[in-house]
């Protein structure tokens, strides 16, 4: 038995409806209470008759009741207020407060279902089950989890926006580096970012061949004897720029190019970035404007240096290759990065019509597409657009993973 089981039971009201005080006084639950997630008792605030006398208090729940001495709650004061101790085993004679053994009142039938989902070894313990769930709790469920999703990157958004002195832009713009990454880069695209600030991109974004000396060089790919002029300029700019700023350089050994498609390349990724900066001085001003996808995509359609498009590495000549950020590099961006960052502001500014619009673009771009997604489209699951590809993202993250079985409504609906 688990605490986290007893936890589910109160408060979704599964016990049985004859309970009482191992005293033989019944317990009538007019309220469960509010449960705490913070120090102190499980359940604040319940409302519970006790025999013939109504309280109003806290409740606190073990497995044995022997655990209330176990963790040490007689001596703190914290626990004063606990108006009924709820266990699962009444091990002890020495409680002075009333307390409720639930063994054989509840249908065990439920535990046994949550025992095997937490013993169960495939990808997610449900797999049997998700695609049986009735359509309308499945849809609802995803509508909470993908608001569930954005209010944990409001807190990442909220924390980097007071280290930013509360500028949105660079906020953003830390964001969007982040995200560049692809995963394989992202720690070093976030590092870059902290040592090339976007206030410091800004004074020089009139200057296009600037702004990317500073990120080739900041990122540590211009350490080397060149021969072609592009680079060889950008070195000259580079060393000019570092010592007027104090620029700190990145060991180029950060970077990844293992395993990588040649576009996605980090050396590629940084152009698309430079190009990105030099054709918008506002750009999250620019964003909180824009009305549909098409238009929202059109502002991450940039043009990179021509060097870019016969080259993916410095003084390794290509194929001509356009090298604009393609579709889906666009849409992890705004996925990622802009969709969280409106968000936040929405909340910043109580303002409700930013955050719709946030997730109206999650609602209208198409469904994203990785490993965890086609293992649960494998599953018999109907995903059609983004907004419900982040929400089982979060899900299998937050839920699925750490078999937080009982908090998901998956495992609430099956049977």
């Amino acid at each position: 038995m688990k605490e986290d089981f007893i936890y589910y039971l109160w408060e979704n009201r599964l016990l049985s409806k004859n309970l009482c005080t191992i005293d033989g006084e019944p317990v009538c639950v007019l309220s469960v209470g509010n449960r705490n997630y913070d120090s102190g008792p499980d359940f604040l605030d319940a409302k519970i008759r006790i025999g013939r006398t109504l309280w109003v208090g806290h409740v606190e729940i073990h497995v044995n009741a022997s655990d209330w001495f176990r963790h040490g709650h007689q001596n703190d004061e914290a626990y004063r207020n606990v108006i009924l101790h709820v266990v699962y085993r009444n091990d002890t004679e020495r409680l002075d407060i009333p307390t409720v053994e639930i063994k054989g009142q509840f249908d065990e039938s439920i535990y046994e279902r949550y025992d095997g989902f937490l013993k169960s070894r495939k990808w997610i313990p449900c797999e049997r089950l998700i695609s049986g769930i009735q359509q309308f709790t499945w849809l609802s469920w995803l509508e909470r989890i993908v608001v569930e999703r954005l209010e944990a990157e409001v807190k990442d958004v909220f924390s980097k926006l007071a280290g930013n002195n509360y500028d949105w832009e660079e906020t953003l713009y830390q964001r969007i580096m982040h995200y560049c990454g692809l995963k394989v880069n992202n720690e070093a695209f976030e590092r870059l970012a902290r040592l090339l600030p976007l206030r410091v991109l800004r004074k020089h974004s009139d200057n296009p061949l600037q702004v990317e000396a500073m990120f080739f060089g900041c990122a540590g790919f211009l350490e080397c004897e060149f021969t072609e002029s592009y680079p060889v300029l950008l070195q000259r700019e580079f060393n000019i720029l570092k010592a007027k700023f104090n620029l700190t350089e990145m060991p180029k050994a950060c970077w990844k190019f293992l395993r990588l498609r040649p576009p996605n390349f980090p050396t590629i990724r940084l152009a698309q970035m430079a190009s990105m900066v030099c054709s918008y001085e506002n750009l999250f001003s620019k964003l909180q404007t824009v009305k549909d996808l098409y238009s929202m995509r059109n502002l991450f359609n940039v043009d990179v240096n021509e060097y870019w498009n016969t080259h993916f590495q410095f003084e390794k000549p290509s194929k001509t290759m356009k090298k604009n950020l393609g579709s889906t590099a666009i849409d992890v961006l705004i996925i990622n990065a802009v969709v969280p960052v409106m968000f936040s502001y929405g909340i910043y500014h109580d303002d409700q019509n930013l955050k719709n619009r946030s997730l109206e673009f999650l609602n209208v771009m198409e469904p994203e597409d990785n490993v965890i997604i086609r293992k649960f489209v494998n599953l018999g699951v109907n995903v059609r657009n983004a907004q419900q590809t982040q929400a089982l993202l979060h899900l299998y993250d937050r839920y699925c993973k750490k078999r937080n079985c009982l908090k998901c409504r998956v495992f609430c609906a099956s049977k």
